[in-house]
């Protein structure tokens, strides 16, 4: 993957690329990459790795010289932003800027995000709850349903997010049950996969499966009454099993946004 920015635009297209392929690749990202010299020397470890080469440049001297270069060595060159970029030229009427990097330039919303990951490290876990009521978003969840992960994930699209945990014999905190309603989103998970993952994580801190933690029927109880307190809190459930964090997010995000467009739906 060649890219005269940071590269991320290209690992991420080409990633959900490949996992759709039951194959086995490895990939390799060169960023900054501006000068011929740079080109040939990617090329070069291209040719000598049996690889093709796409590439996300914009500098049109760069693209040119990468092409050529790869028709020289017979290498296929596949450009991932291309073809994108002349169909929303001729739809928007406009030229692009074709400035290299631009996605990643400080602006506003840079800051945005990086005071969202702020926020949500302090409010990790159930952490920080007098000042709960600043998310923007509020998952809640039994242990072991992704809350942090995907608490940072939506903390790097912007999103304040806090998480607090559902503990047996622990009442939910009150700051959770005043915020509103539209701020909060429950987890679910299978009860079988969250065995699983229980399970697992027991024997990583070297303790027996047999705990209360990774009992089936207690597991089954933890969800159930989470459930019942989703559907009492009139919060919406998020399934998370089987699902990669950046669904759930995405979902999430989904639901939040129709609900700032009709607060009264």
């Amino acid at each position: 993957m060649v890219s005269d920015g940071t590269a991320e635009t290209a690992l991420a297209v080409t990633r959900a690329i490949m996992f759709q392929f039951a194959l086995p690749w490895h990939l390799r990202t060169f960023s900054g990459i501006r000068f011929p010299s740079e080109i040939r020397r990617v090329v070069d470890e291209a040719e000598a790795a049996g690889a093709f080469v796409a590439f996300t440049l914009v500098d049109g001297d760069a693209k040119d010289e990468l092409k050529r270069y790869c028709d020289e060595r017979s290498i296929r060159a596949i450009d991932l932003l291309g073809r994108l970029l002349e169909e929303f030229a001729d739809r928007l009427d406009a030229s692009p800027r074709m400035v290299p990097g631009v996605l990643h330039t400080i602006t506003d919303d840079y800051f945005r995000r990086i005071e969202a990951v702020e926020f949500t490290v302090r409010h990790d876990d159930g952490a920080s709850l007098h000042t709960l009521h600043h998310a923007d978003i509020v998952l809640i969840g039994v242990s072991r349903t992704s809350k942090t992960p995907l608490s940072m994930y939506l903390a790097q699209r912007g999103y304040k997010a806090g998480n607090v945990p559902l503990v047996p014999n622990i009442s939910v905190p009150k700051e959770v049950l005043e915020l509103p309603r539209e701020k909060v989103f429950g987890l679910n998970i299978s009860a079988t996969l969250l065995l699983k993952i229980r399970e697992a994580r027991l024997r990583n801190m070297g303790s027996s499966t047999r705990a209360s933690y990774a009992d089936p029927g207690l597991i089954k109880e933890e969800l159930d009454q989470a459930k019942r307190l989703y559907r009492q809190q009139h919060w919406p459930v998020i399934e998370i099993s089987g699902k990669a964090v950046e669904e759930n997010a995405a979902r999430i995000i989904e639901l939040l946004e129709s609900r700032e467009a009709h607060p009264e739906g």
